[in-house]
């Protein structure tokens, strides 16, 4: 079917449509009255039409009508969406051959990649599970996923190899198959590559397990059987949450539940032209929002991709400036880096024209950096891994960005804000209580999680575990996650209200709230901050400049100065780590 994103006619902002619509082979979201839509953007529908197709056919349809565009840039490198489909059917018809059955799972661990986007797009064309695994994670924790999964296979690179030979132990893997970078940067890169690509120690496969060429699987051709499923049922990711929070769970998200999602996402940047942008790809793939943002978007708008396999803020500055990206989806950490470095090195970077920001909070001073830099829009959105994950975002093009928000719902996203208590009492405009979502892009549920899948699941309704509000306008803010809340001597504390102060300090990078013990408050605020390069501060100066703006109670009982801020390959601040160190020096 045609990539065009069909909308239901509506014939007011608020309107209700009393029945949902199906045809054939599609599924029309029923429209409520939603306070948000008189804010929308005049080009983005309230509602969209879903095509129950499996998500391979995103890539399938941008390669017949756009075959020669470029889909891949990889160290100048570049690969056509018609290449990069054909490689996903060969890679489709060896899981076949290698007896990989529909929906059995295999574990993806690769970096940003040509290899990573033809083996996600050939497993689901297989009609098998894709287990989307975090190359910096230990032994101990990737074993843990091959187990909770019960992947079946293995796709890795040569410098993981032997990382990945090594958690494939006591597992049910059978095939580990092996993708060289060096065949797929320009032929003058190659014997650097190869040189650098070696495992760093000695492999030890596991017996009974076949090793297998990725390459070697592509040229052999093998066409790909038909694989018949229900699109809206069957499994296409494993999506692990990000593990900031208790053990890592894989929330199964649907061939429906990512297409749609494409689909909102593409309606929301709907000036982003067909064919025509260059997205920054250095958000991982593996992690959610690389995954719809980055890749499935770059997709379906036909767009080039530009993989980076790690966030470096130099390197990344001067892949925009050499390839003009266009789009840059990432989080508040790397639009400071970016920058800071551009305008240090006076590096022009304003090809870029948007930037999504997601994984965290956006303070101002980030943003407003940051678009000096560019001239870029800059917009903050959420969204979360049982969510495919995008659920909201602030208009880019027409309408208001309401800086410190995360904007409207997307379309077909029904949002409320309930009681912390039970859970089930819906608030007013401007209180306080958690964010619950229902939509087409929400998960089936927690893979070997019943009970947890319950509690996140309710009536149809995804609770998110984020505290937020909902102004009168339909423009919904985050105040903090809902196990981060500090309670000081009875009072709230949402962290993210103090790292907001500290980052409009003109000395600070960047900067992170926990909630300490405390003998007589029960907790209290620590801070942890990064200075801007050549600038020096005192822990008395920050204290005095936070008692300037906030009540007693919030102004952090400790600062501590550190080089860096623990961050998760997305770039997310890793706060258990954080709290975990506090506690250790307490």
């Amino acid at each position: 079917m045609s990539l065009a994103i069909e909308a239901i006619a509506w014939k007011h902002v608020g309107c209700r449509l009393k029945e949902s619509k199906r045809k054939e082979g599609m599924i029309s979201m029923e429209v409520k009255e939603r306070v948000w839509l008189a804010k929308y953007p005049s080009k983005v529908p309230p509602t969209l039409t879903y095509p129950e197709m499996p998500l391979d056919q995103l890539l399938r349809d941008t390669a017949s009508k756009y075959p020669k565009a470029t889909a891949t840039i990889f160290y100048g490198a570049k690969m056509t969406y018609r290449e990069i489909d054909e490689a996903s059917s060969a890679f489709a018809g060896a899981l076949a051959r290698l007896g990989i059955e529909l929906g059995d799972r295999v574990g993806v661990l690769l970096p940003n990649s040509p290899p990573f986007v033809i083996a996600y797009y050939g497993i689901i064309r297989r009609g098998s599970i894709v287990v989307q695994m975090n190359p910096l994670l230990s032994v101990h924790e990737l074993r843990n996923e091959l187990n909770d999964s019960g992947a079946v296979a293995l796709v890795t690179t040569d410098p993981l190899l032997d990382k990945a030979a090594e958690a494939c132990h006591g597992t049910e893997v059978r095939h580990i198959i092996v993708a060289s970078p060096a065949a797929y940067v320009p032929l003058l890169m190659r014997p650097i590559v190869k040189a650098k690509a070696k495992p760093k120690g000695e492999v030890r496969f596991p017996e009974g397990v076949q090793v297998h060429s990725f390459e070697s699987l592509l040229r052999e051709g093998h066409k790909p059987p038909r694989a018949d499923f229900d699109p809206k049922d069957h499994v296409a990711v494993f999506q692990y949450t990000g593990g900031t929070t208790g053990l890592p769970k894989a929330a199964m998200l649907t061939h429906f539940n990512l297409v749609a999602n494409a689909l909102q996402t593409a309606a929301w940047t709907y000036g982003l032209e067909v064919g025509k942008e260059v997205f920054l790809c250095v958000l991982p793939f593996f992690h959610s929002y690389g995954m719809t943002v980055g890749m499935n978007l770059a997709i379906v708008k036909a767009s080039a991709m530009l993989l980076l396999p790690k966030f470096d803020p130099l390197e990344t500055t001067k892949a925009i400036h050499q390839y003009k990206a266009t789009l840059f989806p990432g989080v508040a950490s790397m639009y400071a880096a970016v920058a800071y470095h551009a305008e240090k090195g006076k590096v022009d970077i304003s090809s870029v024209k948007v930037c999504v920001s997601g994984g965290g909070p956006l303070p101002r001073e980030v943003h407003d950096r940051f678009v000096r830099a560019t001239g870029a829009k800059l917009v903050e959105g959420y969204g979360l891994s049982e969510a495919s994950p995008v659920t909201h975002c602030n208009p880019i093009w027409e309408g208001e960005n309401r800086i410190g928000s995360i904007g409207l719902p997307f379309p077909d996203t029904d949002c409320k804000i309930v009681d912390l208590e039970t859970g089930t009492r819906e608030l007013l405009p401007g209180e306080t209580g958690e964010l619950i979502i229902k939509g087409p892009q929400v998960m089936k549920g927690y893979w070997n999680r019943p009970e947890e899948t319950a509690q996140t699941l309710r009536d149809g309704w995804l609770y998110t575990g984020d505290i937020a509000s909902m102004d009168e306008d339909g423009y919904f803010r985050i105040v903090d996650r809902k196990k981060e809340l500090v309670i000081v001597g009875g009072f709230n504390v949402y962290p993210r209200e103090v790292e907001e102060v500290l980052y409009q300090h003109p000395k600070v990078l960047e900067a992170a709230v926990v909630g300490i013990k405390h003998p007589l408050r029960g907790e209290a605020i620590k801070a942890f901050v990064v200075l801007k390069e050549g600038e020096q501060a005192t822990e008395a100066e920050l204290v005095a400049f936070c008692r300037e703006k906030l009540a007693s109670y919030k102004v952090p009982r400790e600062i501590e100065f550190v080089k860096e801020l623990p961050k998760s390959p997305a770039g997310k601040i890793l706060k258990w780590v954080l709290k975990q160190q506090a506690e250790k020096s307490q």
